[in-house]
């Protein structure tokens, strides 16, 4: 987390203080500075250092600030500390749930099982409701961010999408293409006989054409 939160030189220190009240020598500090948690561990820069380490049986444990830092999901999460069980190496984290909790006891590894399922129906959960909340702006013809889509450019006030007539006549013909029963991919080639383009210039293919007459 290096822009919001508890910052990295204050997560570096708490995990110090924990590794020298549990007598744990720190071989390694890896840090993953603003980069995604919901990328797998093994394809992160850091988190493959980790796993390096791991793998080469240079560490006993692995000493993390907080679950949703290391794990972008149950399975990676369960698949990773499965795979350290088995060599023998636990995962300690110093906050989850606002307590700290170790994998080398039955107990601590039943918790972050919970936990770890816990965390994955929470992220599910938010993506609904952003998901949610997008749809509803969009529906009241509200810019959601990003590029218009055809059809469509951002008005001067900045949050409402505005008709660009252009654009929507090639949208017209593009529906009637496909009620006749054409293909996507035939439609996109009729457009393009008709010499129409796609907004960078280039001929369209079906699945422009399948966004386009969604989004309409």
């Amino acid at each position: 987390q290096a822009t919001e939160g508890v910052s990295l030189d204050a997560q570096e220190a708490a995990l110090r203080a924990y590794c020298a009240m549990r007598g744990l020598t720190v071989a390694e500090v890896v840090i993953d500075a603003g980069v995604s948690a919901g990328k797998a561990l093994a394809t992160r820069e850091g988190g493959a250092t980790v796993q390096a380490i791991v793998g080469k049986g240079k560490a006993g444990a692995v000493v993390a600030w907080k679950l949703d830092r290391l794990f972008r999901d149950a399975a990676d999460c369960l698949d990773v500390t499965r795979e350290w069980d088995r060599r023998g190496v636990a995962l300690h984290l110093v906050d989850l749930g606002g307590q700290a909790v170790d994998t080398s006891s039955a107990m601590g590894r039943f918790f972050l099982t919970v936990m770890a399922g816990c965390a994955e129906l929470e992220r599910n959960q938010i993506r609904e409701r952003t998901a949610a909340a997008m749809a509803h702006k969009a529906g009241r013809g509200e810019f959601c961010g990003g590029q218009a889509p055809y059809g469509y450019a951002v008005g001067a006030d900045g949050s409402h999408l505005e008709e660009v007539a252009d654009e929507q006549r090639v949208i017209s013909i593009a529906r009637e293409l496909r009620t006749s029963g054409l293909s996507l991919r035939a439609v996109a080639g009729e457009l393009n006989r008709l010499g129409f383009s796609a907004r960078n210039g280039r001929a369209f293919v079906g699945e422009q054409v399948r966004r386009m007459l969604e989004a309409a």
